[in-house]
């Protein structure tokens, strides 16, 4: 009687990861200090490798037309959220309400230039993540899914973390040397930390497959 379809589920799923990124992204935490370098990670590196998992899953079942749709429509999600937070945090609040009404705007309120950054970094990483699954599974047919993988993981989410550091902290007033080296001691460690995530989440990617498979065998 409560039957829901895997790929239904899968998809609900990488839209719900996509907004808990938007959503939820601001915050971070410190990982390490190395050689007095202070290591922090924002807490959605917890989420992220399931958004290209599941792009990768469905590339390999159902191929890369139907990624691409479940990238646009995440895309337009995504867009819907940026607009509908920009006339929420815009509304006046009623007397009931105003108590609140700095602390939602400080949770909910977007800031256009991060918005665009995050907007335009994730439209380029996802298509990047498909496409290049894709190519490789041409070249290699069903054969080493980890390398697949994770090779496409890896190149997108490096232009996702730095395109979106580029866009949101870029500083026209300073030399490019100096945006250089800061964009550059955000970007690396924190990709190398996505990069640790997607290689431990590997096994997931084998069991969504042959899980998505099942369904689509049977239907």
């Amino acid at each position: 009687m409560f039957k829901i379809q895997k790929l239904d589920f899968l998809i609900a799923f990488y839209v719900t990861c996509v907004m808990i990124s938007e959503l939820m992204g601001a915050k971070t935490f410190p990982v390490a200090t190395i050689a007095g370098f202070h290591l922090s990670a924002t807490v959605v590196i917890f989420v992220l490798p399931f958004v290209y998992a599941a792009n990768d899953i469905i590339v390999e079942v159902f191929g890369k037309a139907r990624a691409q749709s479940v990238v646009r429509s995440s895309l337009m999600m995504i867009f819907f959220l940026f607009l509908f937070s920009i006339l929420a945090t815009l509304l006046p609040p009623d007397a009931r309400f105003s108590p609140q009404n700095k602390e939602y705007n400080d949770i909910f309120g977007i800031s256009i230039r991060f918005s665009a950054a995050s907007l335009i970094a994730f439209a380029v990483s996802e298509f990047l993540d498909v496409y290049i699954f894709a190519r490789m599974r041409q070249k290699l047919g069903k054969k080493k899914l980890w390398l697949r993988t994770n090779v496409s993981n890896f190149v997108s989410e490096f232009f996702d973390t730095a395109l979106f550091m580029t866009l949101a902290f870029y500083a026209l007033n300073l030399p490019l040397g100096t945006n250089f080296n800061f964009i550059a001691g955000l970007s690396i460690p924190y990709w190398l930390l996505r990069c640790c995530m997607s290689i431990i989440e590997t096994p997931l990617v084998y069991l969504g497959v042959k899980w998505l498979k099942n369904e689509k065998s049977n239907a």
